[in-house]
């Protein structure tokens, strides 16, 4: 029985090494594995020359004198005999041992009388003044050397050709290089490059990071009333605060104008915004507001929330002024004043959004509690036909805004496609999910919100930034700003995922405590859920500065600004020195990247 068993196991290893000598057979034949290609004399002749050019990077510089000096040859030999005349011995002058070689023949190259301490290359010079070049050379403290050289593969001709060195003497002290210095400005742009996108990817990241949590979204449930009412209040929110942004655009834009007014509108807009909105939630109420007052303090409320747009279209006017009118005062440093221009600009592009997101939001949030209410206080056979008359209205509704978002990628322009039909199927899964759900019982919409969310943040992460950088490209042109978009994109999705499995993985222990004090949602956030995960956050921000700095070289090969274009120029032009000083500098920065980083973590994690 025991020799059984070692015979299968002895079958069973043999068969696995056949089974493993197998994959890796087929491996080589899929990945083209030849390595005889290896020991090929031209490819060796290549590589030798490349590497050579990887290890002189193109960083110091000599002002250098050049003397140019040459002996004739003949490639090949000629049929009659030649005698070359002989070379000027006043100066510099070349001699090698033959008159005349063939292709690849090896031939003595012998200097007299250079400068002590001279370099350079020697080079064949054919008859249209190509030149190619067969080595270098160094001379000692007497001004001689000598070289073997292998004549190059050319085209047989009668006429003489000549071989060429050229002599090269610093005649000053050591200085940058034009490479040195574009690669300083182009290896500093992509250090900001890369910060800029960590800044702003973070800045999203945090708050997309919780809805990604299934700890905190999981105890979200809301009634089928209040989740339909939700649905339908948020693009009416979004439709309100655009039409209320646009008509406070218009009134605001004659005052823009004068910057005086201006500047009182900023400091004034947002003292009455304050007292406004402390009037309309007073901190303490000893009884329950009437009707009149309730009305009263939404409509507070609104003027409330007018202050704040005012306030937002002013201080972006305010800043675009400013920041233009500061950078030829500042001279050198203009820079800070594009950059209060530029900030001007995002509150200006950020404005309709961020108020668009309040407005949906709060008239979402709005409807959300009245339908709970309205859920918790009615009898099942009325929340039964409310369910179903809100489910279908918010599946239509849904429904014909996907259709509308579809038509904006393929163009259908038919109505009937786009709205009709999309609203019907809508309107009837409402209808089904009325018909199945019990009148109050409560769904799980925080993890399907999870579900989406974490959806959203896999597939924005499987595109890399190298794809994502040529539609930046499209948008804003080629350079660092559609660097820092791409990287900025991918830094959200990725690190939202890493932040949110930290969330995951916290004590419960806090959480539940907080909760048990009768905490709201975003009170147990910032109470029970940030103390824990300040650390870890903080780790991997930096860890992905580091990331975005490596990544920012190669999506410069897509346009996106940074060294890696100018390395991308380099290398198709075969210009290794230069090539090499930029993978110098890539090299120093991730090093001191990784040790800033370490440190960091070390002090503050």
């Amino acid at each position: 029985m025991k020799k059984q068993r070692s015979l299968l196991r002895s079958i069973g290893v043999g068969l696995s090494v056949v089974v493993v000598i197998v994959v890796f057979a087929y491996g080589f034949k899929v990945t083209k594995v030849n390595l005889k290609e290896t020991r090929s004399e031209q490819r060796l002749v290549v590589l030798t020359r490349i590497l050579r050019a990887l290890a002189h990077p193109d960083i110091i510089t000599y002002e250098q004198e050049e003397v140019n000096i040459e002996v004739p040859i003949y490639l090949p030999c000629p049929e009659e005999i030649i005698t070359l005349p002989e070379p000027d011995k006043t100066g510099p002058y070349l001699v090698t041992d033959v008159a005349c070689a063939a292709s690849k023949e090896f031939i003595l190259v012998e200097g007299y009388s250079f400068e002590p301490g001279s370099k350079g290359p020697i080079n064949f010079i054919a008859l249209s003044g190509a030149k190619i070049q067969l080595d270098n050379f160094e001379t000692d403290a007497n001004g001689y050397f000598q070289v073997s050289v292998q004549m190059p593969t050319r085209q047989p001709v009668v006429e003489v050709q000549h071989l060429r060195a050229t002599a090269r003497v610093p005649v000053g002290g050591p200085q940058f290089t034009d490479t040195a210095k574009i690669t300083w400005a182009k290896i500093v742009e992509t250090v900001f490059l890369a910060l800029l996108a960590t800044t702003f990817g973070t800045l999203l990241a945090v708050p997309v990071s919780f809805f990604a949590a299934r700890n905190l979204m999981s105890d979200v449930k809301s009634s089928l009333a209040s989740v339909a009412l939700t649905i339908i209040g948020w693009p009416f929110g979004i439709l309100i605060a655009f039409l209320a942004n646009r008509w406070i655009s218009e009134l605001s834009t004659p005052l823009s104008a004068n910057i005086g007014i201006n500047v009182g509108g900023v400091i004034i807009s947002p003292v009455i915004a304050y007292a406004l909105a402390r009037w309309a939630l007073p901190q303490e109420e000893l009884e329950t507001p009437k009707v009149p007052m309730r009305i009263a303090r939404i409509l507070t409320l609104m003027v409330s929330a007018i202050c704040i747009i005012f306030l937002l279209q002013l201080l972006a006017s305010l800043l675009l002024s400013v920041g233009q009118m500061l950078i030829q005062p500042l001279g050198p440093v203009g820079f800070l004043g594009n950059f209060v221009s530029q900030v001007g600009e995002i509150v200006q592009i950020a404005t309709p959004i961020i108020l668009a997101l309040a407005g949906g939001g709060f008239v979402g949030s709005f409807l959300s509690t009245y339908g709970q209410n309205l859920s918790d206080r009615l009898s099942d056979s009325y929340i039964k036909g409310i369910n179903l008359f809100f489910a279908a209205a918010a599946g239509a509704l849904l429904f014909m805004l996907v259709g509308a978002g579809i038509n904006w990628f393929y163009q259908i322009n038919d109505p009937v496609k786009i709205y009709l039909w999309p609203g019907a199927v809508g309107a009837v899964l409402g209808l089904l999910l009325a018909i199945r759900t019990a009148p109050k019982d409560a769904l799980p919409i925080g993890t399907t919100l999870y579900f989406v969310m974490r959806t959203i943040l896999n597939a924005t992460r499987s595109v890399e930034p190298l794809v994502m950088v040529i539609v930046f490209v499209v948008w804003v042109g080629i350079g660092p700003f559609a660097g820092s978009l791409a990287l900025a994109l991918h830094t959200i999705a990725a690190l939202s995922k890493l932040y949110s499995e930290q969330v995951e993985s916290i004590l419960p222990g806090p959480l539940e405590a907080i909760k048990a004090t009768g905490a709201n949602r975003l009170q147990t956030i910032v109470y029970a859920v940030v103390p824990q995960i300040i650390p870890p956050y903080i780790s991997f921000t930096m860890y992905r500065w580091d990331i975005n700095v490596r990544m920012s070289t190669i999506i410069g090969f897509a346009g996106g600004g940074g060294i890696g274009f100018l390395l991308q120029q380099n290398i198709n032009l075969l210009d290794y020195r230069s090539a090499s000083a930029q993978m110098l500098a890539i090299a120093i920065v991730v090093a001191s990247m990784d040790y800033i980083s370490s440190t960091l973590r070390e002090r503050f994690v």
